[in-house]
Parts: C-alpha cells; sequence; structure tokens
C-alpha cells in the first residue's frame, strides 16, 4: 500500500498548528552531525520481502567464530533442555506475579533460583533478580551507604571497568565519594586498601575472580573492614563459585554478580541478568522484590511476594530502590540451567573452565614474544602480553575466524598490548592447539 502523500496546503497547516514554519525547525534541536542525510525512505517492504532481505543480511555475518572473549559475559555450553523447558508458554508469557492464586508456578520458580543464589553464595537472602550485574553491583554500593550513614565508597582496582564506570555514571549528583584502589592484574592490594580505610567508609567493592581472572580469599579484608565499621561487596562469577569458599564463608555483607553465564546466551548486549543476596540484617535495604514460601489455609506450600521494597509500592520515597521490574524469564533460565546441571554438574564445568584455562595459558607461553602476566591462582582468564599492540593482534586474529580475547588497552592505561583470554568449558584441545598456531602465524607477519 502507497504511503498517502500529504499536500502542501496540508503540510504549512500542521506546521501553523506546531508554531514553526519548516519541517526542519522541528528538529532544530538535533545536533547537526546526529541528524539523518535524508528523509525519503524507500517504500515498505511485505513480509515475503522483508524475510528474505533479512535472510540476506544475516549472511553477511561472519560464522563460525571460536571464542575466547570474556571480561564478564561468557560463551558457556546450553544443554538443549534449557530453550525447550523456558518455552512452554506458561513461563514466557508470564509477567509479575501479583496475584499469588494466580501466579504460584512463576513464584515458586522464583523462589527456588532465589534459594539457589543462597546456597551458591553462602549468603542468608537473595531478591528475585535485578537488571543486570553492573546495576546489581551499584544498588549494593548504594545499600552501604543508606545502612552505614556514611559517603565514601572503595571500589578496588580489580572490579570490572564496566561496573566501575557504571558505578561512577549512576553515582554522579549523589553525596557520595568514589575511591578507586590501584590496578593490579594480581590479587587485591591489601597495604593500598588498608591505607584507604576510615571513619567515613560506607563500603569496599571487591570481585572475585577479579576482572584479571585472579581468584583470592578475601577473608582478612573483610575482617578488617568489620572492625571499622566498613560494609564489604562482593561481585562474583557464579560459576567460579562452585570451586571456592563461598562470600558468605568470607563474612561478606552483600554479594552480587552476572548471572549470563548460567544458561543465557551471549547476545547483542542482552538480555543479561543481575543477582544479589545479603545478610538477614540488610534485607529490608535490598531493591527490587522478593518471594517467600508460607501455607495456605489448608496447610499446602504456598509462594507469596513478601517484601517489595520500591517506590511504586507503599514505601515510596523511602524506597529502597526505584527499580521496577525484575529479569524473571532470564533467572527462570538460569534456575533451569542450575537445576539440570546440579551441584556435580556446576562443579565439574568450573574444574574443566580452569583446567582448559591452565593449558592454554602453559602452552602460549612457549610462543616467542608472548609473555604470560597472569600467576595462580587464576580461575578461567588470564592475561598475556604482546609484542603488538592487543587490538591489532585481536583483529588480524579474526581473520582466522577466531575472537582471541579482549584488548586491555581500551579500559586501562599502559596496557595496549595486553590481551585477557578466556576459556570455557566449550574450547576443545584442538581448538586451543589451533589458537596456538594462529597466534605464532599472526605474529610472524
Amino acid at each position: 500500500m502507497d504511503y498517502i502523500a500529504h499536500t502542501d496546503e496540508q503540510q504549512k497547516e500542521m506546521l501553523a498548528a506546531c508554531g514553526v514554519k519548516r519541517m526542519d525547525d522541528l528538529f532544530s534541536v538535533i545536533p547537526a552531525k546526529l541528524k539523518p542525510v535524508s528523509f525519503d525512505l524507500p517504500r515498505g517492504k511485505s513480509e515475503l520481502e522483508t524475510e528474505s532481505f533479512m535472510r540476506d543480511v544475516a549472511g553477511m555475518n561472519r560464522k563460525g567464530l571460536v571464542c575466547f572473549l570474556g571480561g564478564g559475559f561468557y560463551d558457556h555450553f546450553i544443554p538443549a533442555a534449557v530453550d525447550a523447558i523456558v518455552s512452554r508458554s506458561e513461563f514466557y508469557t508470564s509477567y509479575t506475579p501479583y496475584q499469588p492464586e494466580l501466579s504460584q508456578g512463576t513464584l515458586q520458580a522464583i523462589y527456588e533460583w532465589q534459594t539457589q543464589i543462597c546456597r551458591l553464595t553462602g549468603m542468608e537472602v537473595a531478591n528475585a533478580s535485578l537488571y543486570d550485574g553492573g546495576t546489581a553491583l551499584y544498588e549494593a554500593c548504594k545499600m552501604t551507604v543508606n545502612a552505614t550513614g556514611r559517603s565514601k565508597v572503595i571500589i578496588d582496582g580489580g572490579v570490572n571497568p564496566v561496573y566501575r564506570k557504571m558505578l561512577r555514571s549512576y553515582m554522579t549528583g549523589l553525596p557520595v565519594t568514589l575511591v578507586e584502589a590501584p590496578v593490579t592484574c594480581g590479587q587485591s592490594d591489601r597495604k593500598e586498601i588498608a591505607g584507604l580505610l576510615d571513619e567515613n567508609t560506607a563500603a569496599l567493592i571487591l570481585q572475585n575472580p577479579n576482572f584479571f581472572g585472579m581468584m583470592d580469599n578475601h577473608a582478612d579484608l573483610v575482617e578488617e573492614c568489620h572492625k571499622k565499621g566498613v560494609l564489604v561487596v562482593q561481585s562474583v562469577y557464579p560459576v567460579a563459585m562452585a570451586l571456592l569458599n563461598t562470600p558468605g564463608e568470607a563474612g561478606v555483607d552483600i554479594v552480587t554478580g552476572e548471572g549470563q553465564s548460567l544458561g543465557i546466551p551471549l547476545s547483542f548486549g542482552g538480555p543479561y541478568l543481575g543477582f544479589m543476596a545479603t545478610t538477614s540484617k540488610l534485607v529490608r535495604r535490598m531493591p527490587g522484590r522478593l518471594v517467600g514460601r508460607t501455607l495456605d489455609r489448608n496447610g499446602r506450600d504456598a509462594f507469596v511476594l513478601t517484601l517489595q521494597a520500591r517506590e511504586q509500592h507503599i514505601r515510596r520515597e523511602k524506597a529502597a530502590s526505584n527499580i521496577c521490574s525484575n529479569e524473571a524469564l532470564c533467572a527462570l533460565r538460569a534456575h533451569v540451567y542450575l537445576s539440570l546441571l546440579g551441584r556435580e554438574g556446576l562443579k565439574e564445568t568450573a574444574c574443566l573452565c580452569r583446567a582448559k584455562a591452565h593449558y592454554l595459558s602453559e602452552r602460549i607461553k612457549a610462543v616467542s614474544g608472548v609473555k604470560v602476566v597472569s600467576k595462580d591462582p587464576f580461575f578461567n582468564e588470564f592475561v598475556v602480553e604482546l609484542p603488538v599492540e592487543a587490538d591489532v593482534f585481536a583483529g588480524r586474529m579474526l581473520e582466522f575466524g577466531v575472537e582471541a580475547g579482549l584488548p586491555l588497552g581500551g579500559f586501562y592505561a599502559g596496557m595496549k598490548n595486553m590481551l585477557l583470554i578466556t576459556v570455557t568449558e566449550k574450547r576443545t584441545k584442538l581448538e586451543m592447539d589451533a589458537f596456538i598456531e594462529k597466534v605464532k602465524v599472526v605474529l610472524c607477519r
């Protein structure tokens, strides 16, 4: 169907009603560099034509890339049963379970997800989920400021730089001072952090494993912080939790993380899944929703929303957060994934990730000009220093069908030759050996 064209007279009448003289005046607030070249759009396409066009465009994508990319988002194996289960209409059409009598299935799934997060982190209570790992960390940071009445937050240099940037962005305009501890490619610098702690510090934010893949036991830092009334927030990689002491065992006050690695595929920037767990002492400062289990009048298990300290509910201006939704479908995927793998399956996945990363790090040490910067203990990510700029190297490796890793120069000064390489259980020995041979070819150019 052709679009109906307005006559010049009709256009003049519309512009006059808007209080402008020319069509361009409607877009005067948009900077010139952001304006489209033309509004002369092509004719619309039929469904058949659109499908054919999009198929041709998709066919231009590079196929078969072998992924060694990480830095917070990971290419893990997802059992086919995850898609089969969460694709059931009773799951993917469900939204906010306001009416428990109609939403027992959704509420139970969320309750069991919360339980899994508590067991994984060793914490006492978890909420229904948050938007992503970065905003979950911000919410935790704000919890500590509200709980302590203090205004200084220390961020360890090993915290994901994307998360650190999100924290700075979200905290803009708030009476909170963010202080960043020095960046190292190793474990947290105890001496530097101790020197930053004072009576105005609300929280210390840590990550385990950190952005460079280093595993750490932060129990000593937690103890030092608690002596000074400082709360500790730890961002974690949930798969690695299968091998590490839990944050709860270390005495951490709030745990957050990104749940993408738990059955959610890598996509075009999302969707992601933030999670949060804390102590009973801080539960009423937790954002979002919390599902609890009770009994109905017949003595049967029943599930209800027990805590909703968010702005659109009764607390309004006293709300813990203005977060207005939870990532229920993504949380369901993570719940199904964890249920299918079970305790031993998740542990086996973590062991494979670590063992394969160490195999690749040993192999790449033998490549002339490459230095492995990371020292043990690291989980499934490690840093190498190359004889060329890492982003140039990564671009050349793409020509061989390999996503070689994450160049660090864009995040840290003085690291333009450093590359963060990630290995998950999906990478085979054949792929890793082929990776080494391609590295040799690229570096010899």
